[in-house]
């Protein structure tokens, strides 16, 4: 029987997840392993990187147990981005992984701004500096463990690290690259003069290669492991953001990906590589084009926040049943809270302001505030945040964005997307699946062992989209835009000195 399976393995912040997909994008078979975040201290993220290939070996070998393993055509990779972890020259990792959300390299920034140049960094990477980004921890790493900067062989990516377990290649696609900030996007390769102001060479970075092209096969050791063939074509993916964006199916202008998950993550379609703060440039998943892709780092995160440290008790504070509880009770307040406002910014804000001393806000509170009244008042702030964003990215695209089409545990909620289209004024779509990111790993796969002629192809026959949106009711959206223009939109900046010097002062020590 011909080879016409993919796998797609979507190594995310908590789970890594390997889905055995048909060419016509249907799940036959599914394995995951959860991953442990650890917080060794106060703003501090880090997992243990064999974690990462235990946790991945152990999903596909749930996944390849319930399919003839020998259909499987090839396997691509997305992963959480920014995260890293150095290894030394056998590929053993020195230290644990930092993780993408980690802030412990925000006081290194401003040395970093004046010494190599914020703007220039942003026009060579595509992004504006930032706390989240590779080249700010690996900087922390020289200052402040020496000894591990000394004997790091290679720095990789989350997809590199498992790539090279697989093949014994030290490989990553472009799209894994380029969040770490440290790939020169114009010239399509490792920035060699930011590396070297970091005291780092470019052969410690593992060798980039575009999305869909083929990087090395699974080794007889890794097939034993695994259950997959020896031999099987590894092909490159990009990061998971721009993975779920291929994944519903953005393969061309006007809508634009949204995913409610621990971050709220939009992009849309560019074919060229501009950049602008309102947003950060990314390699998109079709090859040739870009990803203008807005983050908010406190998206589910932030309801989390709220189900572990102010939600009721008993099932109120289960994480299991707590954000349905609490959906359904928010639908009997209004919109607006009954007054009460909320910026999400509970882990730090990118763009449009850069600033990784933001911090969150709550507006308004009175006596007849509930929880529900600021569980509503978190999925309002979370849509204003992507109006702001949204407007942002038209301004410099010159162009609209027509709607959005929803992915991340947080679609599920038919109440938050009815509000993100009443506050955003656009449709709002719903992807078919729920693991869109493995699926945009699966595309990449089909493409790189030519099972569809080009990435717009494989796309359109392997994605779907619920036909019927959710589309803005004329009232509310017009409530919600004058809440939006009069009081969201300048809340932040009137009290962004403010909240810099809070911040500084909470962190001094006595």
């Amino acid at each position: 029987m011909a080879a016409d399976l993919l796998l797609g393995i979507d190594s995310s912040t908590t789970a890594c997840k390997a889905i055995v997909w048909d060419t016509r994008g249907r799940s036959l078979a599914e394995g995951r392993a959860p991953l442990p975040l650890e917080m060794p201290r106060p703003a501090w993220h880090e997992q243990p990187a064999d974690a990462w290939w235990e946790a991945c070996v152990q999903a596909i070998r749930t996944a390849v147990a319930y399919v003839d393993a020998s259909r499987i055509a090839a396997l691509g990779i997305t992963a959480q981005r920014e995260t890293f972890v150095p290894v030394d020259a056998t590929g053993t990792p020195l230290r644990p992984a930092i993780v993408w959300m980690d802030e412990r390299a925000r006081d290194l920034l401003p040395t970093i701004a004046r010494e190599y140049g914020a703007e220039r960094i942003h026009c060579e990477s595509g992004k504006p500096l930032s706390g989240n980004l590779t080249l700010g921890k690996i900087a922390w790493l020289r200052a402040y463990e020496p000894e591990t900067f000394a004997h790091t062989a290679r720095y990789l990516d989350v997809a590199a690290f498992l790539i090279h377990r697989l093949t014994g290649h030290y490989r990553t696609g472009w799209g894994c690259a380029d969040p770490t900030g440290l790939f020169d996007m114009r010239a399509h390769r490792w920035n060699a003069d930011l590396l070297a102001y970091l005291g780092v060479s470019v052969v410690q970075m593992p060798e980039a290669y575009p999305p869909g092209t083929v990087m090395g096969v699974v080794t007889a050791e890794a097939a034993a492991l695994t259950g997959l063939p020896a031999g099987l074509p590894v092909v490159a993916g990009v990061g998971d953001g721009q993975a779920g964006g291929l994944g519903v199916g953005i393969t061309e202008p006007g809508r634009a990906y949204l995913n409610l998950g621990t971050a709220v993550v939009s992009g849309t379609y560019a074919d060229t590589c501009i950049t602008d703060r309102a947003f950060r440039t990314m390699y998109g998943a079709v090859p040739g084009t870009y990803s203008l892709e807005t983050v908010l780092l406190g998206g589910t995160y932030t309801i989390s926040w709220f189900v572990e440290h102010i939600a009721g008790a008993g099932t109120w504070s289960d994480p299991q049943t707590a954000a349905p509880l609490y959906d359904e009770a928010s639908a009997a307040i209004p919109p607006g809270a009954a007054g009460l406002i909320l910026v999400p910014y509970w882990n730090s804000a990118m763009n449009p302001y850069w600033d990784a001393a933001a911090s969150g806000i709550v507006v308004g509170w009175r006596g007849i505030h509930t929880r529900a009244h600021l569980y509503r008042a978190i999925l309002e702030g979370i849509a204003f945040e992507q109006r702001l964003h949204t407007e942002g990215v038209e301004a410099a695209l010159g162009r609209p964005v027509s709607s959005y089409v929803t992915m991340g545990g947080g679609s599920q909620s038919i109440r938050w997307r009815q509000i993100i289209a009443d506050v955003t004024g656009r449709p709002v779509y719903r992807a078919t699946t729920t693991e869109a990111a493995a699926l945009g790993a699966a595309i990449l796969a089909a493409l790189g062992v030519g099972l569809f002629a080009d990435a717009h192809t494989a796309a359109a026959a392997m994605t779907s989209v619920e036909p019927e949106p959710l589309t803005p009711d004329p009232a509310r959206h017009k409530f919600y835009s004058q809440l939006y223009t009069e009081v969201y939109r300048p809340l932040f900046p009137a009290v962004q000195p403010y909240l810099q010097r809070l911040t500084a002062l909470s962190e001094t020590r006595l």
